[in-house]
């Protein structure tokens, strides 16, 4: 037995339009739901103030400060006396003080008075070659200019050691080093132009502290004429 079926309840009837129309609704409400634009409404407040009671500014009372006028000015005599002037002034004549082609200039010192002093020259003279080194107190006695020179150095290292003082501040730090000292015994046999270099401040200081303290010499001969002489040592700063 073959089943029939009603063309107008076909549910396949149609189906193609209803597909298009159904896709098309679908495009469309996506295509509106992603160009829908929302903005925010902004809270607008309203405020007022009202004055009730007027503001009321009290000014102070002033008193206006009278000035007196100036007092007028005095009257002038009413007779005027003139004094006679009877006494005699002398006059004080100015003599011209420049001179003319007929003025001689007479000099208030001769030529022949004056006297120039010639700058006496510092010669310096290296303690390796001088012929006579500078006499440390004490070497005196000695004639013979290689036992001067070995008595000066023994000299100085003695001083040394007996000035030597090591600084305190060095002592907690423990800073120790070599201290290289350059010094001069100018032409008066005083000790001059110290000049120190060493690993630290308070090392240099003693040095130089120790050189200054040597005491006056006899300075260095060269030709029978005193010079300067330069003279280094090293200090050894050493903590044991």
């Amino acid at each position: 037995m073959q089943v029939k079926k009603n063309p107008e309840v076909d549910l396949n009837l149609n189906s193609g339009l209803y597909f298009v129309f159904g896709l098309t609704l679908v495009l469309f409400l996506t295509w509106r739901a992603l160009e829908y634009k929302t903005y925010t409404k902004d809270d607008v407040i309203v405020a007022s103030m009202d004055l009730k009671d007027e503001i009321k500014e009290e000014v102070p009372m002033t008193e206006q400060v009278k000035t007196l006028p100036p007092p007028p000015p005095p009257a002038a005599p009413e007779i005027i006396q003139i004094a006679e002037d009877n006494d005699d002034v002398e006059e004080t004549i100015i003599e011209s003080t420049e001179s003319d082609q007929e003025s001689v200039i007479e000099a208030p010192v001769a030529v022949d008075d004056i006297i120039v002093d010639e700058l006496e020259e510092e010669i310096s003279v290296p303690f390796a070659v001088i012929e006579d080194v500078p006499i440390f107190p004490g070497c005196e006695h000695l004639k013979n200019r290689d036992e001067q020179r070995a008595c000066f150095q023994k000299k100085i290292q003695e001083h040394v050691a007996k000035e030597f003082k090591y600084p305190d501040v060095a002592v907690e730090m423990g800073i120790q080093g070599r201290v290289y000292v350059q010094f001069a015994i100018n032409n008066k046999g005083y000790i001059s132009d110290i000049r120190v270099r060493g690993p630290d401040k308070n090392l240099e200081m003693e040095a130089s502290r120790i050189v200054a303290t040597i005491p006056k010499m006899t300075p260095g001969m060269q030709r029978g004429r005193a010079v300067r002489v330069p003279y280094s040592i090293p200090i050894n700063f050493k903590l044991e």
